[in-house]
């Protein structure tokens, strides 16, 4: 008996495929020459990308890598791209303000097994419109395709981001004393931390069927005016333009990320210091009311997964307060430094 021949195998039979690939680079080096700086070299396209730096007397890198978190799970389950994109951007530009640093140039990671060209395309064009905002160079990055590591609809996305500031300019925190004004700019929702307890308190992504699961993020809630799929997907607020006109007055900066007030602000604090906030002395937004409520989750747990209506927490002298709030009205005046042996967050 003649022996069966074996089935011939191409990359493209295997899961990934190279002239699709090649057609998703074109779209994305278009996206991103619409981000260029005069410092750009070479972007997307050669094997490294290229950036000129100059114009400063004592430049210091910062640097800070980030992703959206699970997040993105809501984002493939009702088919909207976009948001993710500016998310991801956001989260990193605000990350590297907090030492008050100009952005200069982004990079981002995509990985799937199956997202589609145009999926691909919609959350890089979020990237792009995030990145031009922020005047931040879409540099370069990575798009993998990586069948039987991700499941089907499944995908992950990291960003990392590098900018620059004067070293005797640098924020970190040190000349924060007792005594000094803390200050809140508010956020616009859960930004891209705390899903993955909001989706079960919703039960999304929780092993029901997927029309099921969509059913829910479709349903309206009076306290929110809109969806709950478009609530929980509102980008994460960037605080860029804001913030810059107000650093010279700033001894620290918080940005409220995964652990909320109670694991970020203290990052900042020097030893022997408490971050003292007022409850009320600022709105929190309805989705942390429903999610308290429809989750049963305690007031204390809220306060260390979520933003709670502050995006980021400053820190100026109390003789700066007037000209911070002049610069920036919207600046709430949310608590005080106060010295603490053991608590480093005290909410009263």
């Amino acid at each position: 008996m003649a022996e069966e021949r074996e089935e011939k195998w191409t990359y493209s039979k295997a899961g990934v495929d190279i002239d699709a690939g090649k057609a998703l680079a074109a779209r994305i080096a278009e996206l991103a020459r619409t981000t260029a700086r005069p410092e750009v070299l070479s972007g997307v396209g050669p094997f490294a990308a290229l950036f000129h730096f100059a114009r400063y007397r004592d430049p210091v890198l910062v640097a800070s890598a980030d992703g959206v978190g699970t997040k993105l799970n809501l984002a493939a389950l009702i088919g909207r791209y976009d948001t993710v994109g500016v998310d991801l951007v956001n989260h990193c530009v605000n990350d590297i303000l907090t030492a008050g640093a100009e952005p200069l140039f982004f990079l981002d990671y995509i990985a799937a097994a199956d997202l589609g060209e145009d999926e691909k395309v919609a959350v890089i064009s979020g990237m792009a419109a995030a990145c031009r905002d922020a005047g931040c160079a879409l540099i370069g990055g990575e798009t993998a395709d990586m069948p039987d590591v991700y499941r089907p609809n499944a995908f992950d996305l990291v960003g990392f981001i590098v900018g620059v500031v004067e070293r005797d300019r640098v924020i970190n925190g040190a000349g924060i004393k007792d005594g000094d004004a803390i200050l809140g700019i508010a956020s616009n929702g859960l930004h891209t931390n705390g899903y993955s307890l909001a989706r079960r308190v919703f039960r999304i992504g929780t092993g029901d069927d997927l029309q099921t699961e969509r059913k829910r993020l479709y349903r309206t809630y009076p306290e929110l005016g809109l969806t709950l799929g478009e609530a929980l997907l509102v980008p994460h607020r960037s605080y860029y333009h804001e913030v810059r006109p107000l650093l010279p007055y700033l001894r620290g900066i918080a940005h409220i990320t995964g652990g909320g007030l109670i694991d970020n602000v203290p990052r900042i604090l020097p030893e022997g210091l408490a971050a003292s906030f007022r409850r009320g002395s600022w709105p929190v937004p309805p989705i942390f009311t429903l999610i308290q409520r429809n989750g049963n989750v305690a007031e204390d747990e809220m306060y260390r997964v979520f933003n709670m209506g502050l995006g980021m927490v400053l820190v100026c002298a109390p003789g700066d307060v007037d000209e911070v709030k002049s610069l920036l009205p919207e600046v709430m005046l949310v608590g005080q430094v106060i010295r603490a042996k053991d608590e480093r967050v005290i909410l009263v």
